[in-house]
């Protein structure tokens, strides 16, 4: 466990460290595109995060090649070799798109082209467990196109996600800690080595999203865009297949009885590993009903559009840090659930405990108003949107009582209202006078879908 955190530790310091000057170099090159239509955000942003991303990669599997246990995940399989040349070309061309803007039919070849070199070096789904029946053998042609699949749709789910501020790099996050620590109950419990590479992969993608998120939080400074949003899903497509299609659920007889038992205790997370629905299942919802959507209008799937559940929920009058919290808070819940009944399929309460938390969640959607108060004695630790609010208050009353009116009866100047704080649904952070949240609800209507 300890070389595991090690490497994490690597790949998010080296992902964190060269984040800014990435920066940089996007503005410079002009990697800042014009404010769309879609885009929730109403100031240019620069992109190419992936490129910190990717590098954060490139550290943590050199890190891990080093170390005494981890050498053994390289020496054993040439997966690491075939997720770093699969990254490489989803990168590239995502640096391109970040850069040049691409066409989608483009981005999908090369997508397809990442996942082709990946099964040419082996790293390809062999047989799957199959509920009732046991592990099923799949010939080279049918685990190629079921690989292929399971990472066009992985990546285009991620892809489709990334539309608010540290919204995918933490959905993400919350994914591959989850599966992470199924990886490694398969690993080190079962004594299963094909799950090696699988839980190397879940902590250096833990790492790259961790290293990338305090830059990426609202108000972001820099998107991950196309680079880091596919390479992040090339990356989590990688550890699915690698633990999915290569652990043969024979090798668990003597811990389950028999195999038919073994893919029983298994199915929770394996099948959902496969399709994957479970630990991207908010993305993967979120790309079938744009698809479905974009379709029945007529249009391309590729064609972007603000129906994504990020846009709905600002629609229906959530902030925007409390959209990206939802969204984490349901993707925990299926990806952890999951995972727990994973290991304790026989317990009930976990199944009651989903259930409550779930209705939990269909609360926090219904009220988009509503803003929890914390006591007076813990506001010190907590953001200033969640606190009472009085000392903001009373600030603005001094200020706007210490500005010079004119005639009497008139308002007050523009300068004390400018300085005033705006605050919608009483969850907004005053900055400079006024609030980021309510800059970005200032535009005409005609802008929302």
């Amino acid at each position: 466990m300890r070389e595991y955190l090690l490497t994490l530790c690597v790949t998010a310091a080296v992902t964190y460290l060269l984040t800014g000057p990435v920066r940089k170099f996007a503005i410079v090159a002009g990697a800042m595109p014009e404010i769309r239509a879609r885009d929730v955000h109403r100031e240019p942003t620069p992109r190419l995060g992936g490129i910190a991303m990717f590098f954060g990669l490139c550290a943590g599997l050199l890190v891990a090649d080093h170390l005494q246990n981890l050498n053994e995940v390289f020496e054993n399989s040439n997966e690491p070799r075939a997720l770093l040349s699969g990254a490489a070309v989803i990168w590239l061309i995502g640096v391109l798109d970040d850069k040049f803007e691409i066409d989608a039919l483009i981005k999908l070849g090369g997508q397809m082209i990442a996942a082709g070199v990946m099964v040419m070096q082996g790293l390809t789904i062999l047989w799957l467990p199959v509920p009732g029946v046991g592990s099923v053998s799949l010939s080279d042609q049918q685990g190629t196109l079921l690989t292929v699949a399971l990472v066009l749709i992985t990546i285009n789910a991620v892809n489709f996600v990334d539309g608010l501020d540290g919204l995918a790099a933490g959905m993400v996050c919350i994914a591959a800690a989850a599966f992470f620590l199924y990886a490694y109950r398969i690993w080190f419990s079962y004594g299963i080595e094909s799950a090696a590479p699988a839980t190397l992969f879940a902590a250096i993608l833990m790492g790259m999203c961790l290293g990338f998120l305090p830059h990426n939080m609202h108000p972001a400074r820099i998107f991950m865009g196309d680079s880091g949003s596919m390479l992040i899903g090339l990356v989590l497509a990688a550890g699915a297949i690698s633990i999915t299609g290569q652990v043969d659920p024979d090798a668990m007889n003597l811990f389950a009885g028999s195999e038919r038992s073994a893919v029983h205790q298994t199915v929770p997370v394996y099948i959902p590993l496969l399709l994957p629905l479970t630990i991207i299942a908010v993305p993967a919802a979120d790309l079938i009903l744009a698809v479905v959507r974009r379709t029945w209008r007529g249009q391309s799937p590729f064609a972007a559009d603000r129906g994504h559940l990020h846009h709905r929920l600002l629609e229906i009058g959530h902030s925007h840090s409390r959209a990206v919290l939802i969204m984490y808070f349901w993707s925990a819940l299926i990806a952890f659930g999951a995972l727990a009944y994973s290991v304790h399929s026989a317990s009930m309460w976990i199944v009651l405990v989903v259930v409550v938390l779930s209705f939990v969640g269909l609360v926090l959607l219904l009220l988009p108003r509503f803003t929890p108060r914390t006591p007076r004695w813990m506001e010190a630790f907590v953001p200033p949107r969640y606190r009472r609010g009085r000392g903001a208050a009373e600030a603005a009353e001094s200020a706007e009582a210490a500005e010079p009116s004119g005639d009497a009866g008139e308002p007050a100047s523009d300068a004390a209202a400018a300085r005033r704080p705006a605050v919608r649904g009483g969850g907004s952070t005053a900055i400079g006078g006024r609030s980021r949240y309510a800059e970005e609800t200032s535009a005409p209507d005609h802008s929302r879908v």
